[in-house]
């Protein structure tokens, strides 16, 4: 489905279309005929309205209008053929006139709805106000400006997005068939690389259902999917790389490499990633650690062999310390272990080794993290503070919305983030970029680790943008990168497990966005979720119901 602007000779097959529609509630001929002149599309107004449809490869499907000038407006129109009512035309064309409205100024605006139709728009945001002269309810809308991170990044628009995930960790040593295997499928979550993607470049084969059922909870509309594809292979297809530029949009890679910056023409200079390696980020941190009262730098050391580390971690255990066991460059925990006692020499990496001080999480959240994104000028700008969900060191998900993060904690972060920020832009360094914490004694933060790429809480942060400007409200959003199956499910019956569930959500006011679907068949599935709503109990509720019912599956397949 994609929307386009409705052409003049298709102003009686669009008037026919309302009035179907508006049959659809039950009203009888008489009241019909009394409502035509409302109801109909004169061939000559169709820009001043600015009406748009919604169409697929074979019909139009529904039909929208955004009236009147900024900064209040009215949306005139939101017509659905009958036959596709409640398969998300709706809620796209309502997001697209959002998205529109936004990006002409409008501040607010009004809907005289159809009685029937007023449960639909207070779900998604909209408010009732006192009615005018007319009989319809009255709602409204308030706009309120997009984030000023979001603009930054893409400047309001779409953007292309770029699933490179193994591709930026081949810049930092040997990518192994697994972590390859691994890494096609976690850049599934480069689909929410921006609010609002226009095309996706994955490297692997993912079920069409999959983006359609996402673009249907986040009002995408049509979006171009490329599959089996790396930033590599793109550069050798010229009719592609021609289409992809002619977009005119921002491209926006999962981490950037050369290949994505041959893409975009946005290199960055080799020096610029380098506090990708935790060592390297080490330095920074206590470098910029005494002027951050809030902020515990751990010891770390590194060891030339694997004897020598032993016998640290011993000597270490015998004064009740733990340490941990860093790889210099690892995604999600990779390469990092915790160790209480002492370690055989031969179980450790070959050196040089990366030890650090283990600081146990004693507050709440144990483990935040700081987003943020560098500017084309170099200018940083937050983007929040989410709590992630650690188990040993591997990272599980994460949580972004109001409360989340207590308000002295999430203050420390986000000042300690900043600062980290600016001194990547003195290198160079441009895009997006995390800072990871663990909580130590007292409430201060002990800073482990920086990523200088796209991360799972990017992506709830992205979810919660949309969801916010085409929902209304204020949502908690949580990733979930992992969620076991009680069985290996093909695609086609994953994509119907995840429509179920999508609907098993929506009962209890949540929303669930599939975000990885394509390890449902491997011989340890899982798949790959994010779910939102407006409270927390309600978040809580979604995520025990995906985990039971994915569980389940154990027992339905015996």
């Amino acid at each position: 489905m994609w929307i386009r602007d409705a052409q003049a000779h298709e102003a009686d097959a669009l008037t026919a279309l309302v009035v179907r529609s508006k049959a659809h509630w039950g009203y009888d001929a008489a009241f019909l005929a009394a409502c035509r002149d409302e109801l109909t599309i004169n061939e000559g107004e169709l820009t001043a309205r600015r009406i748009v449809v919604a169409e697929d490869d074979t019909a139009v499907l529904g039909v929208t209008s955004l009236e009147g000038e900024p900064p209040d407006g009215v949306l005139g129109l939101l017509f659905v053929e009958p036959s596709a009512i409640g398969g998300g035309i709706g809620r796209t064309l309502y997001a697209h006139v959002l998205d529109t409205a936004r990006e002409l100024g409008f501040k607010r605006l009004t809907i005289d709805s159809d009685p029937h139709a007023e449960p639909f728009y207070r779900a998604l945001g909209a408010r009732p106000v006192p009615a005018g002269e007319g009989p319809l309810p009255r709602l409204e809308v308030t706009l309120t400006p997009r984030a000023d991170w979001a603009q930054a990044w893409t400047g309001g628009r779409r953007a292309v997005h770029l699933g490179n995930v193994a591709e930026f960790q081949g810049q930092f040593g040997e990518v192994t068939d697994q972590a390859r295997r691994a890494a096609g499928h976690y850049a599934c979550l480069a689909a929410f690389a921006s609010p609002h993607p226009a095309a996706l470049v994955l490297p692997r084969p993912v079920p069409g259902e999959w983006i359609a059922l996402v673009a249907r909870q986040l009002g995408w509309g049509q979006v171009e999917v490329y599959e089996d594809l790396t930033g590599p292979d793109v550069l050798t297809r010229p009719a592609l790389v021609r289409h992809l530029r002619g977009l005119g949009l921002p491209f926006v890679p999962w981490g950037h490499t050369a290949a994505s910056g041959e893409l975009s023409g946005c290199g960055l200079p080799s020096q610029a990633l380098r506090y990708e390696s935790k060592r390297a980020s080490h330095t920074l941190f206590r470098h910029l650690a005494p002027d951050h009262p809030g902020i515990a730098v751990p010891e770390q050391w590194t060891s030339a062999t694997r004897r020598e580390a032993a016998r640290l971690i011993a000597a270490r255990a015998r004064s009740g310390a733990a340490t941990v066991v860093k790889s210099e460059h690892g995604a999600g925990g990779s390469g990092t272990r915790v160790l209480t006692r002492r370690a055989r020499a031969r179980s450790l990496p070959r050196g040089p080794l990366l030890l650090e001080e283990y600081v146990a999480g004693d507050g709440t959240p144990s483990d935040p993290t700081y987003d943020g994104l560098v500017d084309g000028e170099g200018q940083v700008h937050d983007v929040g503070v989410a709590a992630m969900d650690v188990a040993d060191t591997a990272y599980q998900g994460a949580t972004v919305g109001p409360g989340v993060v207590p308000d002295e904690l999430a203050a420390h972060a986000l000042r300690f983030g900043h600062a980290v920020g600016r001194e990547l832009a003195a290198t160079g360094y441009r895009g997006w970029y995390d800072v990871d914490f663990v909580t130590g004694p007292g409430g201060r933060l002990a800073p482990t680790e920086i990523n200088l790429r796209l991360t799972g809480p990017s992506a709830a942060f992205m979810a919660k943008l949309r969801l916010d400007e085409t929902r209304g409200g204020d949502h908690l959003v949580r990733s979930l990168d992992r969620v076991p199956l009680g069985a290996r499910l093909p695609e086609p019956e994953l994509i119907s497990f995840l429509r179920e569930m999508t609907e098993r959500c929506a009962g209890i006011d949540a929303v669930l966005i599939p975000s990885i679907p394509t390890a449902g068949y491997e011989p340890d599935p899982y798949v790959g979720v994010l779910i939102a709503a407006r409270t927390a109990g309600r978040l809580d509720a979604a995520e025990a119901l995906v985990r039971a019912a994915s569980a389940d599956l154990a027992r339905l397949f015996g």
